[in-house]
């Protein structure tokens, strides 16, 4: 298997659902925005991996169509909330098989306002097993979304609800440094404990919040880096490992419940893969939809031993100064969770901090980073990522993208569309 490296990534500000973007135009400008950053165009994909949970088919084409119709293989896939790096895995896979030189991962999402609920009532739920062992076990709340009550019962197996709530001040605290969060306001800890309780021990402020947006991801083999000149900015991708649940999601374990298992195999395989331990890593980007699940997978990820993941939060070994920075981005609870765009955002982030491009959210000395994407039903990515080389590299555009969210030009268009198949241009610029 050939090394893959990312060249390019992009992302649209996530904002509240249905305020003012459509789908395809958001999925536009993360596609344009990774085309630029990579210095290339459209016509140099030649593989694409489309990420969306709620659309109707072929929602791919209809987004990378506006660039150009070049006859490209295009996938569209659903997996839930790991749905974005679920592409990225695709998109790297081709490449590194020898396939192609050089894919594309785009993920977007346009929600629904509210809590999560399901789409098709007329068929089995694919949740179905894990929320009948649950409710059999815990009870039901007919008030909570079943995701919560999931998450919410893995919090309650860690017994400290005040873990639960340091981590949701950590986050929130983060995003305020970051443009392309849905919420940057900063909370005292009180705060965050004395906001609406929705499933003990979950306060409104330690749930992620539903957005729309769209990530994306160009991904290119070692030669496509060398004939590009591309090698200064390129993070290569170490390892990517795809898992999916064990047999204890239907324990008694209500941590179990929660994809703990599936984590615990796909970190262990990558990091064997790469080479190195979590103390290795610097930065992490970790799936926090609720807190609960940041901290019960600080151990499953191996950042911890077993059982002593409130020693991460308890040290300060979480954040800036300590051992590591968990989502510097602000994580999904501030930055919010566009479901297919989730995974490329985390990837995104990465890439900037391995460049050293994230300013005064910017974690010191990054030589690995660490990627954490998972959802229900089930499946989980986890991505050690690594730059290429040690020499700074600058941003192409005119200004740094990791510091300051702007939307598309038409000029960015044109630099990023296809010069040979004209694109079919009606998204708004």
């Amino acid at each position: 298997m050939r090394n893959v490296y990312v060249v390019g990534v992009g992302m649209t500000q996530f904002i509240k659902p249905r305020a003012t973007r459509e789908y395809n135009e958001m999925g536009l400008e993360a596609a344009v925005k990774a085309l630029n950053d990579a210095g290339v165009t459209y016509d140099q994909v030649q593989f694409a991996a489309c990420g969306y949970v709620y659309g109707d088919s072929a929602c791919g084409q209809r987004v990378l169509y506006q660039l150009g119709m070049t006859q490209i293989p295009v996938i569209n896939m659903n997996n839930n909330c790991s749905t974005g790096s679920a592409a990225l895995w695709q998109a790297s896979s081709v490449v590194a098989s020898g396939t192609v030189d050089c894919a594309l991962a785009l993920g977007f999402e346009r929600m629904q306002r509210g809590s999560i609920t399901a789409v098709w009532n007329d068929r089995p739920d694919p949740l179905g097993p894990v929320n009948e062992v649950m409710h059999q076990a815990r009870g039901k709340d007919e008030k909570a979304s079943d995701a919560m009550q999931i998450f919410g019962n893995a919090g309650r197996a860690r017994r400290n609800p005040r873990h639960l709530a340091q981590i949701a001040e950590k986050n929130h605290r983060h995003s305020a440094k970051n443009p392309y969060s849905q919420f940057r306001d900063v909370y005292t800890l009180e705060q965050i404990e004395q906001s609406p309780m929705l499933f003990y021990p979950l306060t409104k402020l330690q749930c992620c919040p539903t957005s729309d947006g769209a990530g994306a991801v160009i991904v290119a083999s070692e030669d496509f880096v060398k004939k590009h000149g591309l090698e200064n900015q390129a993070v290569q991708i170490l390892a990517q490992e795809i898992a999916t649940d064990s047999p204890n999601m239907l324990s008694a374990d209500s941590i179990e419940w929660a994809g703990a298992d599936m984590t615990r195999r796909a970190a262990a395989q990558a990091f064997k893969k790469a080479g190195i331990t979590p103390n290795d890593v610097q930065v992490v980007e970790l799936h926090d939809c609720f807190s609960a699940n940041e901290l019960i997978t600080y151990d499953a990820l191996g950042l911890t031993a077993p059982g002593k993941a409130h020693t991460l939060i308890d040290s300060g070994n979480n954040t800036y100064g300590g051992k590591f920075v968990v989502n510097p981005s602000g994580g999904l609870i501030s930055k919010g969770h566009p479901l297919g765009a989730t995974g490329l955002a985390q990837c995104t982030e990465l890439v900037w901090q391995a460049r050293g491009w994230a300013g005064d959210r910017q974690v010191p000395n990054v030589k690995y980073a660490l990627q954490h994407n998972l959802g229900l039903g089930g499946a989980v990515v986890v991505s050690i990522y690594k730059k290429a080389n040690g020499k700074a590299c600058q941003p192409r555009t005119a200004y740094n993208p990791a510091v300051e969210a702007r939307t598309i030009t038409k000029e960015d268009f044109q630099k990023a569309a296809s010069k040979t198949r004209a694109p079919i241009l009606d998204a708004k610029l």
